[in-house]
């Protein structure tokens, strides 16, 4: 096959359009001369030299872009043709919507996160940028190249798909820093079968599962402090659940991108998400969702109107029942959903906007969580404990604070250190010995987590 040749992306974009190397050529240069580059004249052998790892100067892989683009029936970048200085494999977080070229994207940021330290030097994408290409590959429809069907059979699939559930429980439970390089290590092996061709009777579970667990490598990793890798491994998520013809799936995983937005800062780039995926949500679990998550992006900006209007769409979603609840979103519910009011009101508090407090929607999240989400509920027990101490009721913070830093202890994840930074906060007006321990263990707690920052 084409992709052991040396630049794979435009192998199989060439191989996509049908087009002989003489005839892509010939076309390279009729469009030059279309566009004043006189001097630009390829030939066969040149452009089988490009498949093979040469790469072209200005302006040759604009050119190419728009001779494959045009073909191809749907818009190349040069960096989707492999044709950039650092290639498609670093440099964004868009998947070319073509299966093996896809997966190949893929393979490369699983090898690379696996055996090259790159945390510190991918690019976060953020702004408009982030929310075109998430928009993009929520919307795309992917072609398959490969009529191989050696990558899977039935009992492969199963396999995989009670990997990714194993995984996907362990994570609920303990945070997934001990499992992080296992799953990445899976998402790999997915990715070299999905090259290597997916039976037409196997597609949807195949992406199905394959879409899961490039969520749950996103989750895990943005869990780790490694933020611009899983906006990568979100990214395919989003392609893969188009290819299994769910695209509430996409939806989810974008709320996710919205979620390390707000985690990080950005609210504004929060909103965008959620409002592209507001308009693509069709079940109802998914709406609620976005819903939730909205009203807590608002809530951030400090608009109580907004933030309630929102809050409560959600809660009626919830009231009126959400139907079937496919396993990927069943984690929404009203305990998650408490938990997304408790922190709007924690902020809304914080920029003086006058709300109910939080500890009660804490406290009711508590109650209802079902079992095996031990790492959100002591993210629910820390932000009790802090939202108490914000109110004044020091001795149930205390005692909210003391169980929630025995139960932090046993979880590995940024995310509750993040929390732990909140609690200390929260605790900075109070100088008695009792408030003083708690302030030192959360300390202690949270720099475990070098990664950890507010939210």
């Amino acid at each position: 096959m084409a992709t052991r040749t040396g630049n794979p992306h435009l192998a199989l974009w060439i191989a996509a359009t049908g087009l002989s190397h003489g005839e892509i050529a010939r076309r390279v240069a009729a469009e030059a001369v279309r566009r004043g580059h006189r001097q630009v004249s390829p030939n066969t052998t040149r452009v089988r030299r490009w498949i093979d790892g040469e790469r072209p100067r200005p302006p040759v892989p604009a050119l190419l872009a728009s001779v494959l683009s045009e073909s191809a029936g749907q818009p190349l970048t040069p960096g989707d043709l492999g044709l950039m200085a650092t290639g498609t494999v670093l440099d964004t977080i868009q998947v070319p919507l073509l299966t093996e070229a896809a997966a190949q994207s893929l393979a490369g940021w699983t090898q690379m996160d696996l055996f090259m330290d790159r945390r510190e030097t991918l690019k976060l994408a953020v702004g408009a940028p982030l929310i075109l290409a998430a928009e993009r590959m929520l919307g795309g429809t992917a072609r398959p190249l490969n009529r191989a069907h050696q990558g899977f059979d039935p009992d492969t699939v199963t396999a995989l798909e009670e990997v990714t559930a194993f995984f996907t429980r362990a994570d609920a439970a303990k945070g997934g820093g001990l499992y992080r390089s296992a799953i990445v290590a899976q998402l790999s092996e997915i990715a070299r079968r999905i090259q290597d061709g997916v039976p037409a009777g196997l597609r949807t579970r195949v992406f199905t599962a394959t879409a899961d667990l490039a969520a749950l490598a996103g989750w895990v990793s943005h869990d780790c402090g490694r933020y611009a890798t899983a906006q990568r491994y979100w990214s395919y998520g989003i392609y893969a659940a188009g290819e299994a013809g769910q695209r509430d799936r996409g939806v989810e995983i974008v709320t996710r991108m919205a979620h390390q937005m707000i985690y990080l800062g950005r609210p504004r780039d929060a909103l965008g998400l959620l409002e592209m995926a507001s308009a693509k949500a069709d079940r109802p679990a998914a709406k609620a969702l976005v819903a939730s998550q909205t009203g807590r992006v608002h809530a951030a900006l400090g608009d109580n109107h907004e933030a309630e209007t929102y809050l409560s769409t959600a809660d009626v979603l919830l009231e009126d029942g959400l139907g079937e609840v496919p396993e990927w979103v069943a984690y929404f519910d009203a305990a998650e959903h408490a938990g997304a009011r408790a922190v709007s009101a924690r902020d809304l508090a914080a920029l003086g906007r006058p709300h109910r407090p939080a500890s009660a929607y804490f406290q009711h999240a508590l109650e209802v969580r079902a079992p095996g989400f031990d790492r959100v509920r002591v993210m629910d027990l820390v932000g009790l404990a802090a939202a108490l101490f914000d109110e004044g009721e020091v001795e149930r913070a205390a005692t909210a604070a003391h169980q929630a830093l025995d139960d932090a202890a046993r979880i590995d994840s940024a995310l509750v250190a993040s929390r732990l930074n909140t609690l200390r906060d929260a605790t900075r007006t109070y100088r008695t010995p009792l408030v003083k321990d708690i302030r030192e263990r959360a300390m202690s707690l949270a720099s475990a987590r070098s990664t950890a920052v507010a939210a």
